[in-house]
């Protein structure tokens, strides 16, 4: 068995496991605790639904073993907010100045699609590398490389 550290985006709906075996129509199984605090968990990264009353895939977690894991999209450490920009999420800090500033990533390939040039085909053409794009509160786009204290910041939210 191989250890493995993982980063997804859910939705959590508090739910006990006797409340989550009758939504699945299931039979809670004999030797467990119905009265077991928890969640639905609704995986949001593309997985297939297994019912037709959500959109992606749902488990049930116990409780501790929840909170453990997870955290709200709102007070995350820099590291949880690149995971979401690697996914294609914007982001923002809480202790932002500017009004509807955010930050996305934009990966190498689409700029070169775009402008069409720096795919690396010809000799000596340079590539793009991928780059943090800001949004700022004047309502224009500028690279953004993060500063000391955005790396240490836990303000972090996922919009």
């Amino acid at each position: 068995m191989t250890q493995h550290i993982g980063v997804k985006l859910i939705n959590a709906f508090p739910m006990t496991r006797q409340e989550y075996n009758d939504f699945r129509g299931w039979q809670l199984p004999a030797g467990e605790n119905g009265e077991d605090e928890g969640y639905l968990v609704e995986y949001l990264d593309g997985g297939k639904p297994n019912t037709d009353r959500f959109d992606g895939y749902v488990s049930w977690s116990p409780k501790e073993v929840f909170e453990r894991a997870y955290r709200p999209v709102s007070g995350l450490s820099f590291g949880l907010a690149m995971e979401a920009l690697k996914q294609g999420k914007s982001l923002q800090r809480a202790g932002w100045n500017g009004k509807d500033q955010f930050v996305y990533l934009v990966k190498g390939e689409k700029l070169a699609s775009a402008l069409g040039y720096g795919f690396g085909e010809y000799v000596g053409e340079p590539t793009f590398n991928d780059t943090l794009v800001l949004k700022n509160s004047q309502n224009r786009l500028a690279t953004w490389v993060p500063s000391i204290g955005d790396l240490m910041a836990e303000d972090w939210q996922i919009i």
